[in-house]
């Protein structure tokens, strides 16, 4: 009932917006004051708009809030007479191939959602210059290759370890403050705490390749002092991973999440509904994630003091004051003979409408419970999670995302080794050995 709510509001509001020539003046206000009282009669007698006979595709690779882009097609579709189809990412291979597949069978999606890497890779072939867009100017964190402003950053997202605030107060009777377990020995201090306390298993671990492996992983390249120079030498074979000052330091920290871990024991075949219901009701008191992780929380019977911290660690930098994150999702339009001029246009209109429609705006912060990376959007009805990762962001405490590692070394570091390392079925000498092998047949990507 209330994804349909949502939905149903979605439409009036596009409805009202779409169709509104200017801003409403102060000699308006009784007028407009009595029509909102009967806003829900006109929503109920409210005509879909009529078809244009224009179709766009989009890819959809924030598997998250497909349901909420479905919701928002429907409604859009029936307020601009656009129709348009979202497709979800298969989550079993890599987005690249995906593109690539529907390329090469000449029926590419319109608009694509990847990540900043395939933005690179894919921008001059395929790609349409998005430089003369009005919205290219109320953001810092749109790509551009060659010249070509070619991605739309859909979102600034940002990860490290989800606390329950509630939850940790209900044992420990103290007000939490995050900055007080920066450190790993401060963290563990706190985990024996909750444990003592009645709390038997406090951490849960998403098991899932790309939280495993795009995620937590790649934090030993992005925390490093230069993290490309650090990558390219592990596709060199020049750089000394197990030895590594930066990966001990994580992997003391994932050692003690494995060690708290309410899934221990079986942890990859864990649940990331159950583990995020499970933090969302206090049953755990932390989970490394994302503030994309909330649309999944928010389904359940959430408490209300939650946010994310920077990942705990035992460390001599700054990186434990910080979270990893900043644009996050990137959209291109496609710029082949695939795609007609006119489905081009709807595709810049729809970028158009989530930057400067209300209903856009509310769709990506409100419905989707992004942070949004422009400027002119107004982010105060932000989630818990988001809350967190603006605060960061706005305070300079971000480190960035690295957005060059191999395609494929999400599945492989993420499913093939994180996976098994999750479930204590190789050491850390060995994980090192597998990272460092994969490295040596990695295939680097340009930039």
């Amino acid at each position: 009932m209330k994804k349909k709510m949502v939905s149903l509001m979605m439409v009036a509001a596009m409805a009202l917006s779409l169709t509104a020539c200017g801003s409403t003046s102060s000699s308006d206000a009784d007028s407009s004051s009595e029509a909102a009282e009967s806003t829900d009669e006109a929503d109920a007698d409210a005509e879909p708009a009529e078809s244009t006979g224009v179709s766009i595709t989009i890819l959809n690779s924030k598997t998250e809030i497909q349901t909420q882009f479905e919701e928002m097609a429907e409604a859009y579709t029936a307020s601009t007479g656009v129709e348009v189809e979202v497709y979800n990412a298969d989550t079993d291979t890599t987005v690249a191939s995906q593109v690539a597949t529907r390329y090469a069978s000449n029926d590419p999606y319109t608009i694509t959602m990847v990540d900043a890497k395939d933005i690179y890779s894919l921008a001059d072939d395929y790609a349409y210059d998005l430089s003369s867009e009005e919205w290219a100017a109320n953001t810092d964190l749109s790509i551009t290759v060659n010249d070509k402003l070619a991605g739309f950053p859909f979102c600034v997202e940002a990860r490290g370890v989800i606390y329950n605030a509630d939850a940790i107060e209900a044992i420990t009777g103290e007000t939490f403050d995050p900055s007080s377990v920066a450190t790993l020995d401060d963290f563990q201090a706190l985990l024996d705490t909750l444990v003592a306390g009645g709390m038997e298993q406090p951490v849960g671990i998403l098991s899932e390749y790309w939280s495993l492996g795009a995620h937590y992983f790649s934090e030993v390249y992005e925390q490093q002092a230069d993290p490309d120079a650090f990558v390219n030498g592990l596709l060199a074979g020049t750089e000394d991973l197990e030895g590594n000052e930066k990966f001990n330091e994580l992997m003391d920290t994932f050692d003690t999440l494995i060690a708290y871990n309410y899934a221990k024991g079986s942890a990859s075949n864990a649940d990331r509904e159950e583990t995020s219901m499970k933090l969302a009701q206090g049953d755990i008191a932390f989970m490394f994630g994302g503030n994309w992780d909330w649309s999944v929380i928010n389904q359940y019977d959430y408490t209300e003091n939650m946010g994310i911290m920077p990942v705990p660690e035992n460390t001599s930098d700054d990186t434990n004051t910080k979270l990893v994150g900043g644009g996050s999702k990137y959209m291109f339009v496609d710029s082949s003979d695939n795609t007609t001029d006119e489905e081009r246009q709807a595709a810049l209109d729809f970028l158009n409408w989530l930057v400067f429609d209300e209903a856009g705006n509310s769709f990506l912060t409100v419905d989707c419970a992004l942070v949004p990376a422009f400027s002119n959007i107004d982010a105060s009805a932000l989630d818990p999670l988001s809350a967190s990762v603006k605060s960061y962001a706005d305070a300079g405490a971000l480190i960035a995302n690295y957005n060059y590692l191999p395609d494929d070394h999400m599945t492989v570091v993420g499913q093939e080794i994180m996976q098994k390392y999750l479930d204590e079925a190789m050491t850390r000498s060995e994980l090192a050995t597998a990272v460092t092998e994969y490295f040596k047949t990695a295939t680097p990507i340009e930039h």
